[in-house]
């Protein structure tokens, strides 16, 4: 049974992988793919449970009333059903919420016209100054909104810039590879350092400061490359719009109030690491609270004007604009992985993995590899059920405790882990929810962006790599 999970993920996998060819919605493969692979471990746990949770398992025949006169099979039924299934979406749910909130606050922002005020203040031509404003703009923006947002506000902005479709692509490149790094060195910036940051893997007070080099390197080093490369100025649209969208509620709105917006909105999103800190609460209650500040604040400002009811851009409305599509994604993708941490399949994999390679910095390159053939989301939510956070008790037991301090609560291994993971998907177009979204909106060709670019990316990449690790040598 063991064999025929792993089967069954690895297919779901590869459907995913193939979406655009296949023309089968990833969110739809996911979903499928965590129901069939929980469904399958069901039937599996009488065999696997006293092996892979068994101290689980007693406590839970101990508290539960009622299953003492059940056979064994049923009792791990049970045991799956109302403990561990309850567990995980547990688990999941903290995520997803502070996704939806994350989301909702952007949505807000963007339907108001905020990030007008941030694009409209880039108005140079020529093409390499252009470009180091573009990757220095987003790779600042991805670590504060998440990657796939920013991506799409600085694809429009280029579009509105640059009229040649090769010279879009080539700026477009760098954009996805500037929200990939931006994003991996902070807590909120990309889906795999929000993963890690609501498990406890890494902290802000510990991430920010040893990533932010490593991933700087990542960024310039593909922007000096291509900056070789660059020559004169762009060519521009020819039919360039220098106004806002054409709707009505934002020429009413007036400049102060879509400018409040902007900086509530991200100041909520930029206050969610200091409300984790200051009470200790799971980082979803502090979106939480962003959303309801932000909520409030729309609110009293739509009482003072008079315009239609039905063209006020009301929070509630915004809820419907968000991408549910992604959230169900994340949701099956993360139920599949669940499956193969109870069924004990991750945790044979990180034994292979430290048998084999043993050494944190090689196993981390080998995931960030990875991560540009497949989703970075799956391959962290792997390594969180692979590798359990190292707890001082657990270290000073340890037949080798400076090997198990690297998985201790801002370790290397978790901190290398955000940087390969969130950088690496840069490597091929695929990789990554923000090349996704730049093939998408630029039509971006995957053999060109694998001639061009992604050796480029491959050097970004390495380069920070050598940065992270050097900085633990010396320092």
């Amino acid at each position: 049974m063991i064999i025929a999970i792993i089967t069954v993920f690895i297919i779901g996998y590869l459907l995913i992988a193939f979406e655009h060819p296949l023309k089968i919605n990833k969110s739809g493969t996911a979903l499928l793919t965590g129901v069939i692979v929980w469904v399958m471990y069901l039937y599996a746990a009488p065999d696997l449970i006293l092996n892979t949770s068994e101290k689980d398992f007693k406590h839970f025949l101990a508290i539960t009333t009622g299953l003492e006169s059940l056979p064994y099979a049923e009792q791990a039924i049970r045991f799956v059903v109302d403990y561990q299934i309850l567990e995980s979406i547990g688990d999941i749910a903290e995520t997803l919420i502070f996704l939806i909130g994350a989301m909702i606050i952007v949505e807000l922002i963007d339907a108001h016209g905020g990030f007008i005020f941030i694009t409209n203040r880039i108005t140079t031509k020529n093409k390499r100054k252009l470009l180091c404003m573009i990757a220095t703009l987003t790779f600042f923006m991805s670590a504060v909104l998440d990657n796939l947002t920013t991506s799409i506000v600085m694809i429009m902005l280029i579009s509105k810039l640059i009229g040649n479709y090769k010279e879009r692509w080539v700026f477009g490149s760098i954009i996805i590879i500037a929200a990939n790094s931006g994003g991996a060195w902070s807590p909120i910036g990309d889906i795999t350092t929000i993963m890690l940051w609501v498990k406890g893997n890494i902290s802000t007070s510990a991430t920010i400061p040893h990533l932010i080099l490593p991933c700087i390197v990542s960024a310039l080093i593909p922007v000096l490359i291509i900056q070789r490369f660059l020559h004169g100025d762009i060519s521009e649209p020819n039919n360039i719009l220098h106004k806002e969208e054409d709707s009505f509620i934002l020429k009413e709105l007036k400049k102060k109030e879509k400018l409040s917006i902007l900086i509530l909105g991200i100041a909520c999103l930029l206050f969610v690491p200091v409300f984790k800190t200051i009470t200790h609460m799971p980082p979803f209650m502090g979106v939480l609270l962003g959303v309801g500040v932000l909520w409030c604040y729309t609110e009293i400002m739509y009482s003072r004007h008079s315009v239609p009811e039905d063209v006020k851009l009301r929070l509630s409305k915004i809820v419907h604009r968000i991408d549910g599509s992604t959230l169900l994604f994340f949701l099956g993708i993360l139920l599949a992985v669940d499956a193969l941490r109870h069924a004990g399949i991750l945790n044979n994999f990180s034994t292979w993995l430290d048998t084999n390679i043993g050494n944190v910095y090689a196993v981390n390159l080998i995931i960030g590899t990875l991560s540009a053939i497949v989703d970075n989301v799956p391959l962290v939510a792997g390594a969180i059920g692979m590798y359990p956070i190292a707890t001082e008790s657990m270290i000073a037991t340890a037949s080798d405790p400076a090997y198990l301090m690297n998985f201790a609560q801002d370790g290397v291994f978790w901190q290398f882990l955000a940087y390969c993971a969130g950088v690496g998907g840069s490597m091929l177009i695929i990789g990554s929810a923000a090349g996704v979204v730049v093939m998408g909106l630029e039509k971006i060709n995957f053999l060109w962006y694998l001639k061009h670019i992604s050796w480029i990316a491959a050097l970004g990449y390495l380069s920070g790599a050598i940065v992270y690790i050097l900085q633990n040598m010396l320092f």
